[in-house]
């Protein structure tokens, strides 16, 4: 992005030096500064990963062969609920739009910071909380919950595992992310730099904002759903009960209205940071900018209306189903209109194969197969054979996992040397990726293959020996996805500590986050710029490093 008037603050303090107030953990946990609150939340997200996929390991070493009793029923059933939660509510939810969506969305538009800093200290605050009390259902009560990451009712109101402390967990980290939502669409609204137009926002911005909508709009019905169990356990009202006149059907209209949009809430970030790095690495101006800015807010929308495709298979009317799947084939549109653009983009670009854009390609082709198999279930006659198979799992892991999971990873690669203005190692993180790539995919694509022969989901042991093998394989592939993460994570670990000085502008990007010193000043600009031209608009393909 060009501007008339791009004045850096000096390079000193950045906001990792400052000095205010407080010093030390308690200058980060009181901070008001946007970015640093950002790096909590991803500090946070990196950790909570790590638990849910020690956990994911743990069930996976349990089904590896038939008859297999490393762990108990109960205590798999409460291992698959806490993988669930953790990974849903603590890393794939909030996890580019809190953490990188705070640090970068007030630079990409040119301004100081979010247009509440003290709300969003607070939404940090209310995600913690909420994270520590979903954490205590662990310790208290008789054991955790055991019903799954849905909590599907009649299940949850019977069981006698500490289903309430989950709940309000859920319910408080439901409240950050509505508070998070609020600030964004206020800043973008509010905040942004003199001259930048709507259709001159970075397109990452534009998935933010779309994002955002979703948190405000469809959270609450999250949030008064989980209380409404909470209430029918604690006061025996009938609501969701069968056996108290209450009716189950409801619950998972009113948990589905919420949790389908939250796919996109856990996507749509991921998308505008991708849109973001494959410009970048292929040296090309972005392909249909209006197209992919219009098509996150076409996900927005159509996204929030495709509920029922979950139900199929619960005895809603032929002309629910038959309205909710072609739903479910127009919410495909948008998404392909993205993919579209993508490859539109590196055609004929000077792609350089650095990290982030091994992990934006991987992106690409995984969330793909996601979409493809998720057309799959969209149509009715294929969803009745699918439906509570391990197809399903699959398909969930190759969008929330080989989509967002990935594009965070390559948000981090991307971003990390403007966040901390430390270099990692080029060599460790491709080969972190090769190995991640070959893992994630010898872990998930067996599951499509045993869904397909008919293995079912959530059992937590079997008999069927024809199934063995591909346990098996799928085993092993988390023990070559768990490498890879831990290289990973030891390349950023070893960078953040001792790695070398990393320059302003690495890869040379064009979007005003580029232009300003690695790591960002404390108010990120001295004078506001002056926005003059669209974001990609003169782009000349400056070659990285």
């Amino acid at each position: 992005m060009t501007a008339a008037v791009i004045a850096a603050a000096p390079r000193e303090p950045s906001y990792l030096a400052y000095r205010g107030r407080y010093s030390g953990i308690l200058g980060w946990i009181f901070s008001l500064d946007h970015k640093r609150i950002g790096v909590m939340y991803l500090i946070a997200q990196a950790v909570f990963f790590l638990v849910g996929a020690s956990l994911g390991v743990t069930m996976r070493l349990q089904l590896m062969r038939p008859d297999n009793h490393l762990v108990q029923p109960q205590v798999y059933n409460a291992l698959f609920t806490l993988h669930g939660v953790i990974m849903i509510f603590l890393f794939v939810i909030p996890s580019l739009s809190a953490s990188f969506g705070n640090f970068f969305l007030p630079i990409l538009i040119g301004a100081k910071d979010v247009s509440f800093p003290k709300l969003n200290l607070m939404s940090w605050y209310l995600f913690m909380i909420g994270a520590v009390v979903a954490l205590m259902s662990l310790f208290t009560g008789n054991g955790p919950p055991d019903t799954g990451w849905t909590f599907y009712v009649p299940y949850s109101i019977r069981t006698s595992t500490n289903v309430v402390m989950g709940l309000t967990g859920v319910f408080i980290i439901g409240f950050s992310s509505i508070l998070t939502g609020l600030n964004f669409i206020t800043t973008v609204h509010r905040l942004r730099a003199p001259g930048m137009s709507w259709f001159r926002m970075p397109l990452f911005v534009w998935a933010l904002y779309a994002t955002a909508w979703i948190q405000v709009l469809a959270t609450p019905i999250l949030g008064i759903t989980l209380a409404l169990v909470v209430v029918e356990r604690l006061a025996g009202v009938g609501i969701f009960d069968p056996a108290k006149g209450g009716d189950p059907i409801l619950y998972q209209h009113l948990f589905w209205i919420y949790s389908h949009p939250a796919v996109y809430i856990m996507i749509l970030p991921a998308m505008g940071a991708i849109t973001e790095i494959i410009p970048t690495f292929s040296h090309r101006t972005i392909f249909g900018y209006k197209a992919i800015a219009m098509s996150s807010m076409a996900i927005a929308l159509l996204g929030s209306l495709v509920w029922g495709h979950h139900m199929f298979v619960s005895g809603q009317s032929d002309v629910a189903d038959i309205t909710f799947s072609l739903l479910t084939f127009l919410v495909a549109i948008p998404s392909a209109v993205k993919v579209f653009n993508w490859t539109a983009t590196l055609y004929k670009g000077s792609i350089v194969l650095e990290a982030p854009m091994l992990y934006a390609l991987s992106f690409i082709f995984l969330f793909s197969i996601g979409g493809l198999t998720g057309l799959m279930q969209g149509a009715l006659a294929v969803d009745v054979h699918l439906h509570d198979t391990a197809f399903i799992v699959g398909h969930f892991h190759y969008v929330m996992f080989g989509g967002t999971g990935f594009g965070f990873f390559a948000a981090l690669h991307y971003w990390f040397p403007k966040m901390f203005g430390r270099s990692y190692s080029d060599k460790v993180a491709r080969l972190a990726w090769g190995i991640l790539f070959v893992g994630f995919n010898t872990l998930y694509f067996p599951f499509l293959i045993l869904g397909w022969l008919g293995m079912p989901r959530r059992y937590y042991t079997y008999s069927f020996p024809q199934f063995a093998s591909l346990e098996m394989l799928s085993t092993v592939g988390s023990w070559i996805l768990v490498t890879g993460i831990l290289l990973m994570v030891g390349n950023f670990l070893h960078a953040a500590l001792k790695g070398a000085r990393a320059e302003d502008n690495p890869w040379g990007g064009v979007t005003l986050d580029w232009k300003i010193p690695s790591p960002p000043p404390l108010e990120n600009f001295e004078q506001i710029p002056v926005i003059t031209q669209g974001p990609y608009d003169g782009f000349e393909g400056q070659a990285p490093r």
